[in-house]
């Protein structure tokens, strides 16, 4: 009895470390190293990160990509050969799905600056990032305006064979006075608010009067969709946030199918389930927070219905 204990626990012991030396080599196989631009080489070997290891890459970032799901890594640099200073540094994260990839790209791109690479993508003068399937993508330069960020942007892309599409929900949001580049995923703490869970939330512009001759100011108001696992999940988060309105604001109606009310920071809330989600809108007039709240649930219902 004992030898078979042994010989399962031998295998078990195998079979981690053959999956582990697969995915790695998976990780591998996104990194260039041919038909790079004249000049530029891959430096020394790849270095690959785990959840155990990842604080000696990311020491001050490790726990927010913990948050999103993140599995594992690897690192490369690459060098202009006649110029060592420039060098380009490519991080590929496995955050195993789609979603938690586009979560941690929301996080980190600051505006809307596509390259046309993977499911979205954004450039500034030393970044390069973007997400494809299941894979986020940092390539950093060292030397401003380096010609090499989109070209290698591109070569990894052509790499990550994941085809798996960008997440549903974003269609969802109404285009009208969003905010470019502004939609993210959270995975907790929706709003700030942890009954609210993980969900999607989208920046909107609003330009009220604040008196003197047609003069404006720039309103930011969001929307949002948090997901639960089930339709009582969506409910008794809809009870919490009338409770926190209670005790933070005011509330107007409530109902199974119906929040309205107000919080003392952000303005008007309007918040209505659907299944096992709450729609809502945070900041806005009546009207308008009404009418963009209509067109998202709109959104849904199109999506949801049956063919």
């Amino acid at each position: 009895m004992r030898i078979i204990r042994f010989l399962i626990f031998t295998l078990l012991i195998l079979w981690t470390a053959s999956n582990s030396d697969a995915e790695s080599l998976n990780l591998y196989s996104f990194i260039p190293q041919k038909g790079l631009p004249e000049g530029w080489a891959l430096v020394g070997k790849p270095e690959t990160f785990t959840r155990k290891t990842l604080f000696h890459r990311i020491n001050g970032q490790a726990e927010l990509f913990f948050k999103y799901g993140y599995q594992k890594s690897i690192f490369a640099i690459y060098q202009h050969k006649e110029n060592p200073d420039q060098q380009i540094e490519l991080d590929i994260y496995d955050m195993g799905l789609v979603v938690q990839a586009f979560g941690i790209f929301s996080r980190f791109k600051s505006e809307e600056r596509p390259i046309g690479v993977g499911l979205d993508s954004f450039l500034d003068d030393q970044t390069a990032l973007f997400y494809k399937g299941r894979y986020f993508v940092m390539i950093f330069s060292t030397q401003p305006n380096s010609p090499f960020l989109k070209p290698l942007a591109s070569l990894v892309a052509s790499k990550i064979e994941d085809t798996s599409p960008p997440p549903r929900e974003i269609a969802l949001f109404p285009k009208e006075k969003l905010k470019a580049g502004s939609i993210q995923y959270l995975p907790e703490g929706l709003l700030g608010r942890t009954f609210l869970g993980r969900g999607f939330q989208g920046i909107y512009l609003s330009r009220p009067p604040v008196g003197g001759e047609g003069r404006t100011e720039v309103k930011e108001a969001k929307l949002f969709i948090a997901l639960f696992k089930n339709a009582s999940g969506a409910q008794g988060a809809l009870t919490l946030y009338r409770d926190d309105l209670l005790k933070k604001g005011k509330v107007h109606q409530f109902t199974s199918e119906m929040l309205k009310g107000e919080d003392g920071y952000q303005g008007k809330v309007f918040v209505v389930p659907r299944k096992t989600f709450l729609f809502g809108a945070v900041g806005f007039d009546e009207e308008e927070g009404n009418r963009l709240l209509n067109q998202f649930l709109k959104n849904f219902d199109l999506k949801h219905s049956p063919p």
